[in-house]
């Protein structure tokens, strides 16, 4: 049932978009919200929404894979999010850090994901660290998708670190420009976002790409990250391509 369901909507979208002005997004970037919401209303713990939230990234990623995204960008954990409670913190850097590697990793590799970091994992312990890197280091030559994971990850920390970087190599005033710039920030050379997905009903980037997302699309979904599906996904999608992008053309 999950494989015709998932075919139909890989047939309806390629339709869309065939009718369409525009190109399948080529990255899209998700600001995964509503976990702490979505356990509130389940009337369970905290921890429950963020396990519950780890469950349908597979899906969607396989989804992506299918329809040709060739790069998907996923808020996990911001430089802010270090001053939730102690516990709940704990919980997602260690706990579901690590089982959702135990869990997701082999699966993933078999899709030909290739896994990012944005932002900094110096932070977890030594362990958990290495694991990531070699998660890493094991997808590095994946062809289908780059899943760019941002963790401990902050839009203005992450130009104010550029700017660091930019004067930490002498380079003269004058040959500063926006290529200049964007070649420093972007050494993974990872393309703009073409679409950013907020669920959970919330309009603002929350530090989330700051300079790749001068021009994306932007799409809110009501729905809480947990509940998210290709369903949902497929929405986001066909409103994107309806929109006209100008790039402040016209």
């Amino acid at each position: 049932m999950e494989n015709n369901s998932s075919e139909i909507l890989k047939d309806k979208i390629l339709k869309v978009f065939d009718s369409s002005n525009l190109s399948m997004p080529n990255h899209v970037g998700i600001i995964m919200d509503g976990n702490r919401r979505w356990a509130a209303e389940n009337k369970k713990p905290v921890f429950f929404g963020h396990k519950e939230g780890t469950k349908n990234l597979e899906s969607l990623i396989k989804f992506s894979i299918e329809i040709g995204i060739k790069y998907l960008t996923i808020y996990t954990f911001s430089t802010e999010n270090w001053e939730r409670p102690k516990l709940e913190v704990n919980y997602i850097t260690k706990t579901l850090l690590n089982e959702s590697l135990n869990e997701n990793f082999d699966n993933l590799h078999k899709l030909g994901v290739k896994i990012v970091i944005r932002g900094s994992i110096e932070k977890l312990d030594k362990t958990l660290k290495d694991k990531i890197l070699n998660a890493q280091k094991k997808t590095l030559n994946n062809k289908s998708i780059s899943l760019v994971i941002a963790f401990d990850y902050g839009g203005r920390n992450e130009i104010v670190n550029t700017v660091k970087e930019i004067i930490k190599d002498n380079i003269k005033i004058g040959k500063i420009d926006e290529k200049l710039f964007n070649d420093y920030i972007n050494k993974d050379s990872i393309p703009d976002p073409d679409l950013i997905i907020r669920t959970g009903g919330e309009y603002r980037l929350s530090n989330f790409l700051i300079w790749q997302s001068a021009y994306s699309e932007f799409y809110t979904s009501e729905v809480l990250w947990p509940d998210f599906t290709k369903i949902d996904f497929y929405d986001a999608l066909k409103s994107y391509s309806l929109r006209n992008r100008r790039f402040g053309t016209d």
